[in-house]
């Protein structure tokens, strides 16, 4: 049984799709999705369907649509070799969607960046690179584009995005201590243009065209953000940044491509 949760909601057994067609078991089936193999209170389930204020009937509801959502696990398992029971479990107080971590992609996300910034930390950039990119690839659009959020979820879908975020910034980290400059430049381009306050990227950014050779598009770079910052939030950028800027107008050679990652900068990995 597959759950994909980094993007549209889809969730499969042996090619049958169990993803019910209304929107309060949708949204029922991902926040069991989004705490596989934990218990979901009943309390919290209902807040994620009703909000704060449920009606008296949301308890019955509730069960009935437990039981919908049983009767499409069964409809998909034909051979009868699991019972339905043990993976749309109840618990007191709640319920639990029991299923192997390698099956559900935002498990396999966490395992894989977790892999990749221990790696990191090792000194193994080329691993952490290969790790962290193979769990980015998993995504397929925002976390469940297609499913009412309620409250839960949106916690959980602000959790997965700033997680991504934080992964990505790792494995571009890793790249740039692998010399791969010159192939992030196109990359970090679009991110900065999507994210023109993330003082991160724009070091990232900054660094990766210093190292190409384009000192006055990295210096560029930097007064787009500080623009930006000042502009919307009348804020200065942050002192790292401002480090990084200085570092670049004088060349200093702790910018240059070492074998030991070192962060004098902060911020964006110089290395």
């Amino acid at each position: 049984m597959q759950f994909s949760i980094l993007g549209p909601l889809a969730a499969h057994e042996a090619g049958v799709s169990i993803v019910p067609t209304a929107a309060k078991p949708r949204q029922l089936l991902s926040l069991l999705a989004l705490n596989a193999n934990h218990i979901v209170t009943v309390q919290d389930l209902m807040e994620e369907l009703w909000g704060t204020s449920p009606p008296r009937s949301a308890p019955t509801t509730l069960q009935t649509y437990i039981l919908q959502l049983r009767r499409k696990l069964r409809a998909a398992l034909k051979d009868g070799a699991r019972d339905v029971n043990g993976i749309l479990v109840t618990r007191y107080g709640g319920y639990l969607l029991e299923v192997d971590p390698a099956c559900v992609d935002a498990l396999e996300f966490h395992r894989l960046i977790t892999a990749g910034y221990a790696a990191f930390e090792a000194g193994s950039m080329a691993r952490a690179s290969i790790l962290l990119s193979s769990a980015l690839e998993l995504w397929h659009g925002p976390v469940l584009v297609d499913v009412t959020h309620g409250t839960q979820i949106s916690i959980e879908v602000t959790r997965l995005t700033e997680c991504r975020m934080g992964a990505l910034e790792r494995r571009i980290d890793a790249d740039l201590q692998l010399g791969r400059h010159h192939e992030l430049i196109g990359e970090l381009t679009g991110l900065a243009g999507r994210c023109p306050m993330h003082e991160n990227l724009h070091g990232q950014l900054m660094l990766a065209l210093y190292r190409a050779g384009r000192t006055a598009d990295a210096l560029d770079t930097y007064q787009r953000l500080r623009d930006s910052l000042v502009e919307d939030l009348g804020l200065e950028p942050s002192s790292p940044v401002r480090r990084l800027q200085r570092a670049i107008l004088r060349s200093d050679p702790a910018l240059d491509l070492r074998e030991e990652p070192i962060r004098p900068y902060g911020g964006a990995l110089v290395g």
